[in-house]
């Protein structure tokens, strides 16, 4: 399970073991008990009774079979068996209990999925596991350590197995001795030890939650609230036809306050903006989104230098630092993008000032969700943004925060924003159709000729206003 999960979600897993309740057993002399819990395991069973057939006549055993439906071949009641072997099932008692008075639990998992907790409850009951060799019970018995292992549906080892437990009473005190000294190994405190221990390891990477200091609230207040899109891009991003002076133009009519300029690899389109940002009336503030080498993508806000794309996150993160600005996760867990796994995200989760936890581009509303609660986990301030790769989807989604100046005023008052807008697949759907057609399905020369009548309207309302 660890394999697979790293394997598609890629992170670091740490297993952990399941526990059991110890049983407390009574003083017991007399013939050898096996239990086999049949569950589904109609071949195993079959496997179980056949290895019996072939023990000695002269050997002192019993066996239970425990089937929670009742069901069991009825043959073996009517064989030479019948004197040994008792069926029972969910009416009668509770697979605990028949695991609190066996000696020996045989797990033969013969054509059905094998099941270690059966092991480890037996364990915890104080009976000896024999299983198939296989690697769930392996994980559990390790190379007989704690109990003895048959190939799959060998018949005649799983028979002498038997033998051996019967016949050789130095052999079973060795292995309840062995199943005693993993007793702590094996209780549920240990299991609470333990995932408390990596609770308390993912608390720690929390920010802490103090508040707001009263006079830096005090200054903020006095400040109006403005709207603010923190996610856009330009002309410059090798996806997207929206001009500067549109873009800009566009910010102002639908009443943002602020914008993060943040193409893909470049600076230039954000510099040209806040060069050109007091002819509009909007804030700009500079970013970039910067491609990673194999870890998704990162927003450098308030910067002054392009960032170079293919560096490693941490790399990124330094040169954003490096410039003194602000390092922002965009749309986190969105499969469909480029982005950090969790496991590096983690990794880094000290050095993240903001993550984005509202996209309203991404397809699948669970993947924003999933960004809300790892920010709320780690007390990470939330931001959001449009996203826009056309004019049209600017400001679908915004923050309304006092208004800041420079970075450290943007991140106090972030922490008290509220995110205005609500998810919408067909808006979502409208602009990745608007996108396409002024990118992909428009020829180049009628995009340049309708990029200059957009640059002359937005001009003219400019000059207008």
């Amino acid at each position: 399970t660890q394999e697979l999960m790293e394997r598609y979600f890629p992170a670091h897993y740490r297993p952990l073991r399941p526990g059991a309740a110890a049983a407390e057993r009574a003083p017991y002399d007399g013939p050898l008990r096996f239990a086999f819990c049949a569950q589904e395991e109609r071949q195993a069973l079959r496997l179980f009774l056949r290895a019996l057939r072939r023990l000695p006549g002269e050997l002192d055993w019993r066996a239970t079979v425990f089937s929670p439906t009742g069901a069991a071949p009825t043959g073996a009641l009517r064989s030479r068996l019948r004197d040994r072997l008792e069926l029972l099932s969910a009416d009668d008692t509770s697979e605990n209990d028949v695991l609190a008075n066996a000696d020996v639990m045989v797990a033969g998992t013969f054509g059905s999925l094998p099941a270690p907790g059966l092991l480890v409850r037996a364990l915890g009951a104080g009976a000896v596991p024999i299983a198939a060799r296989l690697p769930a019970y392996e994980e559990v018995l390790g190379d007989g350590e704690l109990g003895l292992l048959f190939e799959p549906g060998d018949v005649d080892v799983l028979a002498g197995q038997l033998e051996r437990v019967v016949r050789e009473p130095e052999l079973m005190e060795r292995l309840r001795r062995r199943a005693a000294d993993a007793r702590d190994e094996l209780s549920w405190s240990r299991v609470a030890d333990e995932a408390e221990a990596i609770y308390d390891e993912l608390a720690a990477l929390r920010r802490p939650a103090d508040d707001l200091a009263p006079a830096v609230r005090e200054r903020l207040g006095r400040r109006r609230l403005i709207d603010v899109d923190l996610h856009m891009h330009t002309d410059h991003s090798n996806d997207c036809v929206t001009p500067v002076e549109v873009l800009l133009a566009t910010a102002r009519e639908k009443g943002l306050g602020a914008i993060a300029v943040t193409d893909h690899n470049e600076i230039s389109g954000a510099l040209e903006a806040r060069a050109k940002a007091a002819e509009f009336g909007v804030n700009v503030i500079v970013g970039e989104e910067v491609k990673t080498l194999d870890q998704g993508e990162v927003i450098g806000l308030f910067i002054e230098e392009k960032i170079p794309r293919g560096m490693t996150l941490e790399e990124t993160i330094a040169d954003i630092r490096r410039q003194g600005g602000i390092v922002y996760v965009p749309h986190p867990f969105d499969r469909l993008h480029s982005v950090p796994d969790y496991e590096h995200l983690l990794r880094v989760v000290d050095d993240v000032d903001a993550i984005e936890v509202f996209n309203p581009r991404i397809a699948i509303p669970a993947w924003n969700e999933e960004a809300v609660r790892f920010a709320g986990k780690y007390r990470i301030p939330g931001g959001a943004g449009s996203d826009a790769h056309v004019a049209q989807g600017l400001g679908a989604v915004r923050i309304r925060m006092r208004d800041f100046d420079g970075p450290e005023e943007f991140l106090l008052s972030l922490r008290e924003a509220d995110i205005i807008g609500r998810p919408s697949s067909l808006r979502y759907a409208q602009v990745q159709a608007l996108k396409f057609l002024e990118t992909r399905a428009t020829p180049a020369a009628a995009r340049r000729a309708s990029k200059r009548r957009r640059v002359r309207r937005a001009v003219a309302g400019r000059d207008a206003q």
